[in-house]
């Protein structure tokens, strides 16, 4: 494929939510992840099976490929239309197809399937070394349940991204009003009370996340923020690492 019919392909779609560099200097539109480096993963994943919980547009499956892992299984059920976007405009696989295609993965280097979290059992897939949980759990009406989905197909390590209200909550006061003493708290948000998008249903605090993990079976528990001062609603986000 060259190098203009690669910019024609990725123009075609009216929305890009990852920005992956397909070909030198070609790199997709959109804005996530903010700050790769943040996430801690591990610069090498070689023979590493890896889970990739609402991979989108993919970045998170290719990154781990280019990693070394030795596959990658995407799922994603295209719920989250960041409370604003058209249906028409979330193309489904199509953009993450164009990217494997692009960048020249099998289709069992990293296969991928519309379904959800909830339905993941190790009869399906197997089991997983490292899981991916990236800007999901807080879209979820049932996050625990989903950590326990995760828990029973994974076998060393889980990877969590989620907005976080250590500096931000909309029923405090906004910005600067969230909750900075590591309490145990997490918020219901019925309406568009978080970021104007009715699919963000819990934001927890960064404390909250990590026992979270811990009580779906994960011993050793870190977590840290995206930024400890952050500028605006979408750098108030936390990750945490669960191992076995």
């Amino acid at each position: 494929m060259t190098t203009d019919e690669v910019k024609a392909r990725i123009a075609a779609f009216p929305f890009w939510y990852h920005k992956i560099e397909l070909q030198e200097g070609i790199v997709t539109p959109g804005w996530a992840p903010i700050n790769q480096e943040a996430y801690g993963i591990p610069e090498r994943l070689d023979g590493k099976r890896v889970l990739d919980v609402g991979a989108w547009d993919g970045f998170w499956t290719f990154e781990a490929l280019k990693r070394g892992a030795s596959q990658v299984v995407a799922i994603d059920d295209f719920s989250d239309y960041l409370g604003s976007l058209d249906g028409r405009d979330r193309r489904a696989w199509e953009s993450f197809d164009l990217c494997r295609e692009v960048l020249g993965y099998s289709e069992w280097q990293c296969p991928r399937f519309d379904m959800s979290v909830y339905d993941l059992r190790p009869e399906l897939f197997g089991h997983f070394d490292i899981i991916f949980f990236f800007g999901t759990i807080y879209h979820l009406r049932h996050p625990l349940l989903a950590l326990d989905r995760l828990a029973a197909v994974c076998k060393e390590q889980l990877y969590v991204e989620s907005a976080i209200l250590d500096d931000f909550s909309p029923y405090r006061g906004g910005a600067g009003a969230g909750y900075a003493g590591g309490q145990m708290v997490m918020e219901f948000y019925p309406g568009r009370q978080y970021g104007n998008n009715e699919t963000n249903w819990w934001v927890p605090t960064l404390a909250c996340l990590g026992y979270m993990v811990k009580s779906a079976g994960f011993e050793d528990v870190q977590g840290w923020k995206l930024t400890d001062s952050p500028a605006d609603l979408s750098q108030c986000r936390g990750f945490v690492r669960g191992s076995r």
